[in-house]
């Protein structure tokens, strides 16, 4: 299979030539001895553990519910995006998540998009995800998703040249952030100097941008908007990226035992008494935050919080019933968004998908299943997934029976070579697959921080980058011009 290497493009006579964003980069890694990147490494894992950045292993990734601690593995080694390719993307993710947004509030008040049938309207009015309480629902400045995940890949097309693919949007509760911030300021604790001699458009800015963000999405009429973030609590997966977010942006982390609503509003109690909340940056799912309304059982949200928020008296962020838009079965579909909302063709492209709930598409996917990666459509974190090309004989059997089962719960991919990385693993420097993240603000503006999560899959030949799944994250640099 065809493989493009961010550092190194193939040269005259079988050999390999440095790519010119890497080159002072190369040449400083090539002094560096073996000793002293180990040195480093095992520094950078001290401070990890010490600080607490670590990750839950669980069986259910999408409730966010804790299990096995560890540290998720960090690499010395940076992802290196040029200038010019970063504009672009940044271009296609704008465009990308304006849609997104503006086809979440069509779908919630008038449903444009599926009476001109560029969808089909049982896929959206049917899905899990779609939320009948927002139907008619006004969110500030008609913003849904204000946080925005997009996974993206590189990879060879049919000519062999590299192209960005967009994989899948993230935009329930999107996690990563924490960790990209933590990279950025390990790599600059472990190598200052590499700093000075390269022009790294700096991330650590981020934490402000998303308190803008979050502030400009209160309810008309807040002068000093009270931002918090709500968190299903310390067991969570993800609990030290909530913790670290609201220590970053000066705000109080809360339960939802920490909260009150009286009279449509919502309050925080505090030890001087309730105090007014206008913008919640929740992170955990729709289902668990309002037990009147959505999961009667949950303990983690607050009762009369959808009331409060139907009233327009609370921001919630992500909005509830963002969800829609990022699953796997609406993925396919939003190139067509971006043409019928912008009247734009896509800047980003999407990965080729056959749907099972198209019949000729199932029997594509059934017979080419040992070449294919199958996904549920509710899937997350690298879980309940088929990589054909290096499944077993019982793997691809077990799929097929599952499609047959339920052909609408999975759709199918082709096995794409993700871009590789030079990555330190402990056989020395080799390369191992990557992807990206970049995280998006939609608030008065749509902004991001130059660059995002690099995620690694370091197992040899892996093409899983998931955390879950034995993946490890880089530093991403996005050089300045």
């Amino acid at each position: 299979m065809e493989r493009f290497d961010e550092m190194r493009a193939p040269g005259g006579e079988g050999g390999e030539t440095v790519r010119g964003h890497y080159h002072a980069y190369s040449q400083w890694l090539a002094r560096q001895p073996d000793t002293v990147m180990q040195a480093r490494r095992a520094e950078a894992e001290m401070i990890f553990r010490r600080v607490g950045i670590t990750f839950a292993i669980h069986g259910e990734p999408d409730d966010e519910q804790g299990g096995t601690e560890r540290l998720i593995p960090f690499d010395l080694i940076p992802r290196i995006i040029p200038a010019q390719e970063w504009r672009a993307l940044e271009q296609g993710l704008v465009q990308r998540v304006t849609a997104l947004n503006r086809f979440l509030q069509d779908i919630y008040h008038g449903q444009e998009i599926l009476r001109a049938g560029v969808i089909p309207a049982e896929q959206v009015l049917g899905n899990a995800q779609f939320r009948k309480e927002m139907v008619g629902l006004a969110t500030p400045r008609d913003i849904y998703a204000h946080i925005a995940g997009i996974d993206i890949v590189r990879a060879p097309d049919a000519a062999g040249q590299a192209d960005y693919y967009v994989l899948e949007d993230n935009l329930r509760v999107p996690s990563g952030v924490s960790y990209m911030l933590e990279n950025r300021r390990m790599l600059m604790r472990l190598f200052p100097e590499l700093f000075v001699q390269h022009r790294v458009a700096p991330v650590m800015h981020y934490p402000d941008l998303l308190l803008e963000t979050l502030r400009s999405c209160a309810q008309a009429g807040a002068a000093d908007p009270t931002v918090v973030v709500l968190t299903p609590g310390m067991y969570n997966s993800a609990y030290f990226e909530h913790a670290f977010l609201a220590q970053q942006m000066g705000v109080e982390l809360v339960e939802g035992q920490d909260l009150l609503v009286k009279d449509n509003f919502v309050y925080m109690k505090t030890t001087r008494g309730p105090r007014r909340v206008d913008v919640i940056y929740r992170r955990l799912d729709d289902d668990f935050l309002d037990p009147a309304v959505f999961r009667a059982d949950s303990t983690l949200g607050c009762r009369g919080l959808m009331q409060a928020y139907a009233a327009g008296n609370v921001a919630i962020c992500n909005a509830v019933g963002t969800g829609v838009a990022d699953d796997k079965s609406i993925y396919p579909y939003v190139p067509r968004m971006i043409e019928f909302y912008l009247g734009e063709q896509a800047i980003l492209k999407n990965v080729p998908t056959w749907m099972g709930r198209e019949p000729e598409s199932l029997q594509y996917i059934l017979a080419n299943l040992q070449e294919l990666v199958v996904k549920k459509v509710h899937g997350a974190g690298g879980y309940g997934m088929l990589i054909g090309p290096t499944a077993s004989r019982q793997e691809i059997e077990d799929f097929r029976a599952a499609l047959l089962a339920d052909p609408a719960g999975y759709i199918a991919q082709p096995t794409l070579s993700l871009s590789t990385c030079p990555t330190y693993v402990d056989s020395g420097v080799a390369p191992r697959h990557i992807d990206l993240r970049p995280f998006v603000l939609s608030g008065s503006e749509v902004r991001m921080v130059p660059g995002g999560l690099t995620r690694v899959a370091l197992r040899e030949g892996s093409l899983v980058v998931n955390s879950s799944q034995g993946g490890g994250t880089k530093d991403t640099w996005v050089l300045e011009a």
